[in-house]
């Protein structure tokens, strides 16, 4: 890749007059020796793959395997058709997809890791949300994906992705600021603007842990997919409105990497504190072993 910082994505995509999405769908196909076509073509799949993922949630039973958790996805889409929602509206639909999403992987089913499983409702229920709501079409969305993939990179690459080394800032984290960005530029935001909807997105989540009630990706990780979507919409409606990071994005990415390595090893995805180690908490581990 010709970018190792969202400082340097965005003075590239300024250079050759790109967004971020085509930017990267380029520098993705000449990093892989596959043309442009195959690589939209791929990522065309996962989109469907993720819309999949929302259909299943919000209409089939995802009751996980544990019992401790499923279908708050449609006891929230539900409440936001029947009742007067404290959110509702478009911000409520995408956090009912993102607890979809969150909840089919709990259940075993198909998802795709954005960045990774614990966080996978985040970006899907915020696309599908918009899309259905300003009518894009799938190649639209697609474009949009490669953004975050964009995003994402220079996260992996400066930081955290995963729980297990920096907590959940850096997994739900790291996709509320993918999804932030690449909405931002999808809502005509340019590079600069979607840059800085990452750093707003970050500086919300910055030292939150990985707290895994019986070690198991469902509490609190699908509730706060739920939570991470809205976050998203509100990080990119800050800056389509002009709101700057005053504090640079690349600097929060460095932020989150030394916030995750000071980060005490039971609060990174050992369930070995926080709310996995609570008198509750630590009922549901021993329950589960009793099923084993």
């Amino acid at each position: 890749m010709n970018f190792q910082t969202l400082s340097q994505l965005a003075v590239l995509c300024e250079e050759r007059g790109l967004t971020i999405g085509a930017l990267m769908l380029e520098e993705q196909s000449a990093e892989s020796g596959r043309s442009s076509e195959q690589e939209f073509a791929t990522m065309r799949e996962y989109y469907g793959v993720m819309k999949e993922a929302v259909h299943r949630g919000m209409h089939e039973d995802t009751t996980s395997r544990s019992g401790l958790t499923g279908m708050d996805a449609q006891r929230v889409g539900a409440y936001n058709a029947a009742d007067e929602p404290c959110l509702g509206g478009p911000a409520g639909q995408a956090m009912a997809y993102a607890l979809a999403v969150s909840e089919v992987n709990a259940s075993m089913g198909r998802i795709i890791a954005t960045p990774t499983a614990g966080s996978c409702g985040i970006i899907p229920g915020v696309f599908l949300s918009c899309q259905e709501r300003f009518g894009w079409d799938d190649d639209y969305m697609v474009s949009g994906l490669f953004a975050a993939g964009a995003i994402g990179y220079v996260i992996a690459n400066n930081s955290f992705v995963s729980g297990a080394e920096g907590g959940c800032q850096a997994e739900v984290g790291s996709a509320i600021g993918m999804a932030a960005g690449a909405l931002t530029e999808l809502r005509g935001g340019t590079p600069a603007q979607a840059v800085h909807a990452v750093g707003l997105a970050l500086k919300n989540t910055l030292g939150l842990i990985c707290d895994p009630v019986g070690g198991l990706v469902e509490i609190p990780c699908i509730v706060r997919n739920g939570f991470g979507a809205v976050t998203a919409l509100a990080a990119a409606d800050m800056a389509l409105a002009g709101v700057r990071s005053v504090i640079p994005s690349d600097e929060v990415i460095k932020v989150m990497l030394e916030v995750g390595s000071a980060m005490p090893e039971k609060h990174r995805e050992t369930a070995g504190g926080g709310l996995a180690q609570t008198p509750t908490g630590r009922k549901i581990m021993q329950d589960l072993r009793k099923k084993k």
